[in-house]
C-alpha cells in the first residue's frame, strides 16, 4: 500500500474545513475495520485513511507547523500502513475501570511474545501476528499495540476466498478468544491485500 507524502497532509486551517466529513467518514470505516476478540481485546485493521486522520489529527491537537516536525510523524505513522502481502492492524487491550487497568494489563503479560495472536484461514493456515517492540517490558505491557500479519501468495488466495472461514484467534495462559471475521470486515481486509 502507498505510504502517505507529506504533500497529501493538509495544513491546521485547511484540515479544519474538511474535519467533520473526514471524521465521519474515518468513524464508519472503523466500524468496518474493527474485529472484537473477547471482550477485552479489539484490533482495528489500519490503512492509509486511517493513518492519514491520526496524522491529522494530532497535528491538530499538538498544532503543528513546522514542516520538519510533520514529516518526521508521517514517516512515523506510514510504518501502521501495511506493506506488500500484509495487513496492519493496532491491537487493543480495553479497560473500562481506571482500578482494574494494572491487574487487567498484568495478565496480559506475555502477548506481544511467542505465537499467541494469529489468523486462521479455515484449517489450511494459521498467520502469526508480528508485534511492534517497545510496548512492553518483562512486568509491564502496554494496552495498544500495534502488529502485521505478513501473507504468502497462497494465504492470500484463501483469504479471498469465502468458503474458508477467517478467524483472528487469541490463545494466551489468561486469555483465549476468538472471532470469525465477518463478510464486510473481510472485504475491507481484501481491498488492503490487492492494493499492492
Amino acid at each position: 500500500m502507498k505510504k502517505i507524502e507529506l504533500s497529501e497532509v493538509k495544513n491546521i486551517y485547511e484540515y479544519e474545513k474538511i474535519r467533520e466529513d473526514f471524521r465521519r467518514y474515518i468513524i464508519d470505516l472503523k466500524k468496518k475495520r474493527r474485529v472484537e476478540v473477547g471482550n477485552r481485546v479489539s484490533l482495528v485493521f489500519e490503512n492509509r485513511d486511517t493513518v492519514l486522520f491520526q496524522i491529522q489529527e494530532m497535528m491538530r491537537a499538538e498544532r503543528m507547523v513546522d514542516d520538519n516536525e510533520i514529516k518526521f510523524e508521517v514517516d512515523t505513522y506510514n510504518e501502521l500502513i501495511p506493506e506488500r502481502n500484509e495487513l496492519s492492524a493496532t491491537l487493543f487491550i480495553e479497560v473500562d475501570d481506571p482500578q482494574l487497568l494494572r491487574p487487567v494489563l498484568d495478565s496480559f503479560i506475555g502477548l506481544d511474545r511467542g505465537n499467541h495472536v494469529y489468523l486462521e484461514i479455515g484449517n489450511k493456515h494459521k498467520i502469526y501476528a508480528e508485534f511492534e517492540e517497545g510496548h512492553s517490558k518483562d512486568d509491564r505491557i502496554s494496552a495498544v499495540h500495534f502488529i502485521k500479519f505478513k501473507f504468502k501468495p497462497e494465504q492470500i488466495e484463501d483469504f479471498k476466498n469465502f468458503e474458508n472461514e477467517v478467524k483472528i484467534v487469541i490463545d494466551h495462559p489468561n486469555y483465549k478468544a476468538f472471532s470469525i471475521i465477518n463478510p464486510e470486515t473481510r472485504n475491507e481486509l481484501i481491498k488492503d491485500l490487492e492494493s499492492n
